[in-house]
């Protein structure tokens, strides 16, 4: 059985219900455990333990400290297209918006990188829409070709692929890919996807498993908060990457917290409001319960949040970061994927960190040690 059939089996109801079931003495026992499993994640982030934040926030900074160090590595999306084949009620790349289409070229692709590395930046994630026939391997692999040379790490965020091309990909250089099943409530999901191939949930869903698979090097995991209830939706992500962790041990792993943010054409109804401080527990409660995964925060969140949030839990922050392609070389708002708030310069964010005594990092590898 694959992780992703085993997800298959879990019950949403059943999950929510043992989540909101959880009381102070669940939360007690989760943060004196040494060790916690996923039964202390639901704890962790049900109702009952808001009112020991302060504990978990203090337990979540310690726990950091002594895995990652004063360290936050750096990085920036670098979209390349666009195009997209799909219809997502919550994304401005869905293929209904009448905004301009483009993909850029190996020379516009190069000029994004000039822009990128004045900025200072030595890890890239790479960007698509989802468009097989227009944006798929054959660019792909001419992308990474090209922009693998001047960064030390280099992830992807792309449609998903089958085994073999994320072998392929990950020959090419590419380190990292990152798959968000959006949300992992079956029916909510076909309410957001109404056309093109992402209306296949367990296409999606088996991604991680096909990563696991191609041998990878870090797999990244997150919902989007709010297109579900977001509690449930959190236990079902840590329980796919308990699962993985398990199944495909070799790969690391990142998870992000990606809240629903205004784009152009948005149709989406959330199903669920995440305050700062529900995800603040998030974010700590994932930290009790896997100390060594990497929690990455995005700029679609406000500066004065990520600078308080950074130093209790996240060791991958994003910065200036620009959705749409073209950005950094010839800026536009006319092409964003979603909003963003922090938009701040790379040099600002550093420089927060360190007014915050944390130390940060530019290059994930030294090439020179191999893999």
């Amino acid at each position: 059985m694959t992780v992703a059939e085993e997800l298959s089996r879990t019950d949403w109801d059943d999950v929510r219900l043992a989540l909101f079931s959880k009381t102070t003495t669940d939360v007690m026992s989760a943060l004196q455990r040494p060790a916690r499993h996923w039964q202390d994640f639901l704890a962790l982030i049900s109702p009952a333990a808001e009112a020991f934040l302060p504990d978990m926030a203090a337990k979540a900074k310690a726990l950091t400290r002594q895995r990652f160090g004063h360290t936050v590595s750096l990085f920036v999306p670098l979209y390349l297209s666009n195009l997209c084949a799909n219809e997502c009620t919550y994304c401005g790349f869905t293929m209904s918006n009448k905004i301009k289409r483009t993909k850029l070229t190996m020379a516009e692709i190069s000029e994004e990188v000039y822009a990128i590395k004045k900025m200072g930046f030595d890890s890239v994630l790479l960007v698509t829409g989802e468009h097989e026939t227009k944006a798929g391997m054959d660019y792909f692999l001419q992308a990474v070709e090209l922009v693998k040379a001047h960064f030390s790490h280099l992830a992807m965020e792309v449609q998903p692929l089958s085994t073999d091309e994320y072998r392929a990909l990950a020959a090419a250089g590419t380190d990292s890919v990152l798959v968000y099943q959006e949300t992992y409530h079956r029916a909510h999901y076909a309410e957001y996807h109404l056309r093109g191939r992402k209306q296949d949930f367990d296409w999606r869903l088996a991604t991680p498993d096909r990563l696991g698979e191609a041998g990878m090097n870090k797999i990244g995991l997150g919902a989007l908060l709010g297109l579900s209830e977001w509690r449930t939706d959190s236990a079902f992500t840590a329980l796919h990457l308990s699962l993985l962790q398990q199944r495909y041990w070799k790969s690391r792993y990142s998870v992000a917290f990606p809240r629903i943010k205004p784009c152009a054409g948005d149709q989406a109804t959330q199903k669920s409001q995440v305050s700062d401080k529900q995800l603040i527990q998030l974010i700590c409660a994932y930290r009790l319960c896997f100390p060594e995964v990497e929690l990455s925060l995005s700029t679609r969140e406000s500066p004065a949040f990520r600078d308080n949030v950074v130093p209790l839990a996240i060791n991958q922050l994003s910065a200036a970061s620009q959705t749409q392609p073209g950005g950094y070389s010839a800026p536009t708002t006319a092409l964003e994927q979603f909003s963003t708030e922090d938009t701040r310069s790379a040099n600002e964010v550093a420089n927060s960190l360190t007014a915050r005594g944390l130390d940060p990092v530019w290059t994930d590898w030294l090439n020179a040690f191999g893999r």
